[in-house]
């Protein structure tokens, strides 16, 4: 069957023709760069491009027949669900028409699929492509796509450029633009509403906050009419009305809001690349707090009772230390810690929500109702019966309540608890649900006790030990201009540990939990926020070992870190459903502040080995599903872990073509790894098990070989499942283990050979691996070439590569490996070469003769 596409004469522009490939004007170029790695996929499974070339192809005609040819389950991707052909021959515009081209292989086709949708999207009629392009590494591939489009395109700002765009709102039935503006804002208030005056199109409405504490009351009636809050703003006399909005960063594409914790932890992969975002962001929230008391939610209308977990100081600390070569770094951290300390005391210590029994603070904001964002289906199993008591639809019912027409007291208390897992972020868990507003979480104590310990090493080591609070900053009942010392602060953090250490630490468990004030008893649920004590540092170092020893097990999977463990999730059944922040999820913020807590302790394996689970889950799918990144995954699995089946499902999937954002949290990594400080994550390589799917596998070169032998222990025992002639093989060390799977995984008969030089352990059992075994191997993996491959062929290459001066291995198999695979470095390029055909010409010797 012909698989090119039909290009006919028609479509084939004469020379020099408007609209010709040579025309800069309608063909889009694509090519690596000198920020793209060199390395490119390596795998006989997804094999790529047949030799490297550049090609010219029409766009539309070539998208719609790969689509056709590829896509035969319709929803505009190449994924591994589609069952085939994984090969395309596209028709090329290139000056030799008669060499054909052949695309192999569901990473390649995805990605010349993006290509082709991008090069469209510019309005492009013919693309020229580099083909490495499509078989590049995707690990740098999705590092280019986020630094280079994806942050941009999940940025917004609230002024005329971006109002539009920002005021949309998918969770809210309103559509009307709207605009709250505090009243210490009266700029911005006069800006918004010149905007409402000459874009009359907009319909954008613009409202005064009232001065003086907000109530429940009337947050509750701003559901009706939600809309934005108003955000900081600079001078800019170019700009209508002399403003212009500072830039922010949404976690995903569906919001259009300033978030609390989601954008601090995206900052952290942000401040290399995009740090005037990062700096506005701390202008925004130094602003929230001014304004609204705290960094809310989100900046909508319908959070202004709410914040999210605290992490305000950490990304001030963080920013700092990143421009502090730059003149208004210091005035900006001052900023951020001056609102720091103003929420510090206002919010989180207030009468609500610090209890001064234990000393334990918790998540209790104001409020009333059910949360207008949610999701209708969210509250069925609460509201159900409710509903069948008055005989009412859910959704009458709902309204009847949220307007007061009926009292359930004990639906008061469950919107209490609800508000309050809104805000401590782990919305929604089986951890909090029912039960939020009386804990003592334990992450929101670590949170706060680096709040601290942050604010004592910024006064002390940036301010000399003096910082001046003027009135905009001061709590309530603190006189103006008072001084600050970090004495004070310190002393707080001393505390703290001491309440953490008397009612969320347990011993036997080697785990910290969570206290309900209301019982006077610890919790039993078992959560990952227990591993936030190593990130901010209120762990002992013999607690430390012990949540390592005994604690980090419990949350460890094949993915990554679990939000929590089977046995506290417990059943799961209509009424009881399955919770996203629940085993078997695992999300981003649980896995960067345990590498960063982690290494802080010393444990820089265990930190290593769970960013390379996480990583290779989420480039798995990113390789298997086009581009795909989502904001949680099921870290159980690597058998399409994105396909989550709880509440809403997942956020990033909503896409076809080519991923234009992404869900960009779960690859802050990529700006972390200085964490374990790894020097480079080089090939995802890709193979097909038994059972027709496809598996990938991470191979690195760095510093950290017990890291990279613990890794590939885990691909040994993944694959002894895999391979039939396998048995069950417990190797002799880690490292034997580790080298065995390198040797026996890899198509290519270089690393096949080094397999022997290593001295592996042999597949039988007994002995060392032969040059049986490697034959055996060769043929399972590719019957079709090497099929007809003996041991003493191998034996024959073996003995050339061993007489070879140039390629005796040396005292590091590693960097060994490596000249073998990376031919024209350090090794002699002509005599690799001339030996590689000799073994060439041995194979086909040999299949002459059989048949």
């Amino acid at each position: 069957m012909d698989s090119r596409p039909s290009l006919h004469d028609k479509d084939m522009p004469s020379s020099g023709s408007k609209g010709s490939p040579g025309s800069k004007a309608s063909t889009r170029k694509v090519s690596q760069n000198e920020n793209t790695s060199t390395y490119q996929w390596n795998s006989s499974h997804d094999a790529g491009v047949f030799g490297s070339r550049k090609m010219v192809l029409h766009v539309d005609s070539t998208m719609s027949a790969l689509l056709e040819h590829e896509d035969l389950d319709g929803d505009g991707l190449i994924t591994v669900d589609d069952p085939g052909p994984k090969c395309f021959s596209p028709q090329t515009l290139s000056s030799n028409e008669n060499q054909e081209v052949h695309i192999k292989g569901n990473y390649s086709l995805a990605n010349l699929l993006q290509e082709l949708f991008l090069a469209k999207q510019d309005g492009e009629e013919y693309i020229e492509l580099d083909s490495d392009q499509l078989t590049e590494d995707p690990v740098p591939r999705v590092e280019r796509f986020i630094k280079r489009s994806w942050w941009n395109n999940l940025s917004r700002t609230i002024d005329a450029s971006g109002i539009a765009i920002a005021a949309k709102d998918p969770k809210a039935e309103d559509s009307q633009a709207r605009i709250y503006v505090p009243r210490g804002a009266p700029k911005q208030h006069a800006y918004y509403s010149k905007i409402a005056q000459e874009e009359p199109s907009m319909r954008l409405d613009v409202q005064w906050l009232p001065e003086g504490e907000l109530t429940s009351e009337y947050i509750h009636s701003l559901d009706a009419k939600p809309g934005l809050l108003a955000l900081e703003m600079e001078e800019d006399d170019s700009e209508t009305g002399g403003l212009r909005g500072l830039p922010f960063i949404v976690p995903g594409g569906r919001f259009n809001e300033l978030y609390n914790w989601d954008s601090c932890l995206c900052a952290w992969g942000m401040l290399d690349t995009h740090p005037h975002i990062v700096k506005s962001i701390l202008r925004h929230f130094a602003f929230e707090i001014q304004h609204y008391g705290k960094i809310c939610n989100a900046n909508r209308s319908y959070y202004l009772g709410r914040a999210q977990p605290p992490f305000l100081t950490d990304l001030a600390l963080r920013t700092y230390k990143a421009t502090q070569h730059e003149p208004d770094s210091k005035g900006r951290l001052k900023l951020a810690i001056l609102a720091a300390i103003k929420e510090y005391h206002n919010y989180w210590m207030s009468p609500s929500r610090y209890d001064d029994v234990t000393g334990l603070a918790r998540y209790r904001p104001i409020g009333a109702g059910f949360p207008p964002e949610c999701e209708p289906t969210q509250f069925v199993h609460v509201v159900a019966p409710y509903a069948a008591k008055y005989k009412v639809t859910i959704a009458q019912f709902i309204k009847m309540y949220n307007d007061k027409e009926i009292n359930e007291p004990s639906l008061d208390v469950f919107c209490l608890h609800d508000r309050a897992v809104r805000e401590c972020g782990h919305d929604s868990s089986n951890r909090v649900e029912g039960v939020c507003a009386d804990l003592g979480t334990i992450d929101l104590q670590c949170l706060l006790y680096k709040y601290e310990t942050d604010i004592a090493h910024a006064i002390r080591h940036v301010f000399n030990d003096h910082l001046l609070v003027p009135a905009a900053f001061c709590a309530s009942g603190q006189a103006a201009d008072h001084v600050e010392t970090s004495a004070v602060w310190a002393q707080a953090a001393k505390k703290r540990k001491q309440v953490i250490d008397k009612y969320c630490w347990n011993e036997e468990e080697g785990l910290y939990f969570d206290y309900n004030i209301a019982t006077g008893q610890q919790s039993d649920f078992e959560t990952a926020t227990s591993l936030w004590p190593l990130w901010c540092g209120v762990a002992s170092p013999q607690q430390a070992t012990r949540l390592v020893e005994k604690g980090l097990p419990k949350f460890e999977c094949i993915g990554g870190l679990s939000a929590g463990t089977e046995k506290s999730r417990g059943l799961v059944d209509h009424a009881r459903p399955q919770k996203q922040w629940d085993y078997p999820y695992g999300w981003p913020p649980h896995q960067l502040l345990a590498w960063d807590g982690l290494k802080r302790y010393g444990y820089h394996g265990e930190a290593e080995r769970l960013i390379y689970r996480w990583l290779h889950m989420v480039m798995k799918v990113f390789v298997d599903y086009n581009g795909t990144v989502v904001e949680k995954y099921n870290v159980t699995t690597l058998d399409a872990p994105h396909k989550v089946d709880a509440e809403y499902g997942n956020q990033g999937m909503n896409f076809k073509y080519a991923p234009q954002e992404g869900w960009v949290m779960p690859f802050a990594p990529l700006r972390l790894l200085a964490v374990v400080q790894l020097h480079r994550l080089d090939v995802l390589i890709e193979y097909t098990d038994l059972d027709g799917r496809t598996q990938a596998l991470y191979t690195g070169y760095h510093s950290s070989t017990h890291m990279l032998s613990m890794h590939w222990v885990w691909a040994y025992q993944k694959m002894g499942n895999l391979l039939s002639f396998l048995p069950k093989h417990k190797p002799d060390s880690t490292f034997e283990a580790a080298e065995y799977v390198f040797a026996t995984r890899m198509p290519d008969i270089n690393t096949i050979i080094v397999g022997i030089m290593f001295n592996v352990p042999s597949p039988s059992g007994s002995g060392r691996i032969t040059t049986a075994d490697i034959a055996k191997v060769l043929q399972y993996r590719e019957p079709g070439f090497w099929g007809h491959v003996t041991a003493e062929l191998v034996q024959n290459f073996y003995d050339e590569l061993r007489n070879n001066e140039n390629h005796k291995p040396s005292q590091n198999p590693y960097k060994f490996w490596k000249l073998l695979k990376l031919t024209g470095g350090e090794t002699n390029s002509k005599a690799y070469t001339e030996t590689v055909l000799r073994m060439q010409k041995h194979v086909t010797a040999a299949s002459r003769e059989i048949s």
